[in-house]
């Protein structure tokens, strides 16, 4: 499933992101905690190598939401994929077209479908 490199979660309810990490560890994936975008951005710039995929949510305190994220790596890191999820309905321009999208409340079988054909097109 995926890859044996890392998925990073980012998503700054605890519980959500617990069920996340959960969901990833089952499948077998090593997980990199963040509780919100300005986080994962300055891990990425430090080890971006290391990860396979990002499953984000869209809104966070600070200053990067998950649009910001997902841009910044469909630009600079494009061998990441990234999973987006958020309990509003998006429209299409507001993800790069690399970018999948998991409305909530998301059931695990979709995350992971999701994940890996989001990983198997980079």
């Amino acid at each position: 499933m995926i890859t044996s490199r890392s998925v990073m979660v980012v998503e700054d309810d605890p519980i959500l992101r617990i069920d996340a990490v959960m969901l990833f560890e089952e499948a077998g994936l090593d997980v990199v905690e963040m509780e919100s975008a300005d986080d994962a951005l300055a891990y990425l710039f430090e080890r971006a190598h290391d990860l396979a995929a990002i499953f984000t949510d869209v809104q966070f305190p600070g200053e990067a939401d998950g649009f910001d994220l997902a841009g910044a790596v469909a630009t600079h890191w494009p061998h990441i994929a990234v999973l987006v999820t958020s309990g509003r309905a998006l429209p299409p321009g507001d993800l790069p077209p690399s970018v999948r999208f998991v409305e909530k409340p998301w059931r695990p079988l979709d995350v992971l479908t999701a994940m890996q054909t989001a990983v198997t097109l980079h």
